[in-house]
Parts: structure tokens; C-alpha cells; sequence
């Protein structure tokens, strides 16, 4: 495991991401498990891989509001975003996902790595409620890594809002 203490580098793979992540954990007292695992080509070998159920991993879905702003939706694998629940929830009527530039330039973190731990800056986390009571796997960084946390206390350290965002895939 690396120290996340350490000064953050600049390059894409170099660490830099699973080092913001593991320090915004800590400065939370947020108990994760960082686990080095391969890369998989879907959620069903990923879970395998992990040992653990598709509906276990839990996306961090980047999502852009119209006014340019942003929030995290976590949701289950195994779930998509239910749009209209998402915008209902917001008051909004528009709400999209970003391509994977905007995503990067927003978290910090490229797609399949994102986290709302140790994004480059805070935004709102809204957290599927059917993720509660588990223990979770996300991305945790950098690829080739994923975090297990248990998901009450990760929504409590995020002040996320946990409610029903999502459907069947």
C-alpha cells in the first residue's frame, strides 16, 4: 500500500490517483481495503475477479448539470441511473454524463478509476439507497486498483444524499 502522505505526481498511472484516495479516506476515517487486482473486460469477470456479487461494485457515475456543474451518483453495477428519478430528486430537467475529458478535468480521476474520494474538488454525492448495509467494491484511484468500504460509512464520511436513483440495467 503507499503512503498517502506522499506528494502527488503529475503523470496518469503513476499513483498520484489511489494516493488522493487513500489520503481523502484517511482525512475522512474512512476504513478502506485497497486491493491490486487485474483488468477485467465486464462487470461479471471484474466481480469474479474480486470475489464478489456485479450488483458489489459500485460505479461513480460523473454527472454533468446544465450550469456546468457537477455531482457523483453511485450506483450499483448491476443498475443504471434512473434519469428521471436523478432529475426529479434535483429539481432539474436536464442532467447528462460528460465525455471522459470533461469527466477527468472534473474528479481529476479518468473513467473506470473514479471516485469521489480525493476528487480535485468536492462535489455532491448522491448514493443509490439500495447500496446501504453492504460492503462495497468501487474504483479506488488508478486503474488496476479497487477499495472495499462499507457503504453507510462511506455515504456518512461523503455527506452523501442516499436515495432512489436508479434502475434495472
Amino acid at each position: 500500500m503507499t503512503d498517502p502522505a506522499a506528494p502527488a505526481r503529475g503523470a496518469a498511472g503513476d499513483g498520484a490517483g489511489r494516493e488522493r484516495f487513500l489520503a481523502d479516506a484517511a482525512a475522512r476515517g474512512l476504513s478502506v481495503q485497497l486491493v491490486e487486482r487485474r483488468a477485467a473486460g465486464s462487470l461479471e469477470e471484474a466481480a469474479r475477479i474480486l470475489g464478489i456479487q456485479p450488483g458489489d461494485i459500485v460505479k461513480s457515475l460523473v454527472v454533468k448539470h446544465r450550469d456546468g456543474s457537477f455531482l457523483f451518483a453511485l450506483v450499483p453495477g448491476d443498475r443504471q441511473i434512473s434519469w428521471p428519478k436523478l432529475r426529479a430528486l434535483l429539481g432539474v430537467n436536464k442532467l447528462s454524463l460528460p465525455a471522459a475529458d470533461v469527466a477527468l478535468a472534473a474528479t481529476g480521476y479518468e473513467r473506470g478509476t473514479i471516485t469521489p474520494l480525493g476528487s480535485t474538488v468536492a462535489w455532491p454525492v448522491y448514493a443509490d439507497r439500495s447500496i446501504t448495509g453492504r460492503r462495497i467494491s468501487m474504483g479506488a484511484g488508478e486503474h488496476g486498483y479497487s477499495a472495499f468500504v462499507d457503504a453507510d460509512a462511506l455515504t456518512a464520511a461523503l455527506g452523501a444524499v442516499v436515495a432512489d436513483i436508479s434502475e434495472p440495467n
